[in-house]
């Protein structure tokens, strides 16, 4: 073989090898990145759980809020019926019933 062609032979083997080692990188770095991603993933859904969780249970505190608040406006309407009228004997105390 000449001289020309070994040079040749030689850039071009020089020339895969630095391929083929950029692309072993760019392998592992794309696994590495699928990995993170994979986590990230397996974290958004444990969030997303979560949050779902919180979402019903805040649904939960709203409606027994509202009970709360019906018996609590009911006790409180009692409480005026019968705070209007002192032990039994009819009279009312309320001090507008001088009219």
């Amino acid at each position: 073989m000449e001289l020309a062609t070994w040079i040749l032979v030689v850039i071009l083997s020089v020339t895969l090898l630095i391929f083929l080692i950029l692309g072993i990188v760019a392998l592992i770095k794309f696994i590495k990145i699928e990995n993170q991603a994979q986590i990230a993933i397996a974290k958004g859904q444990d969030f997303f759980e979560k949050s779902k969780d919180v979402a019903d249970k805040a649904g939960d505190v709203v409606d027994n809020l509202g009970k709360i608040t019906l018996v609590g406006g009911l006790s409180n309407l009692v409480k005026k019926i019968t705070g209007r009228y002192n032990s039994g004997n009819g009279k009312s105390s309320d001090k507008n019933s001088n009219k």
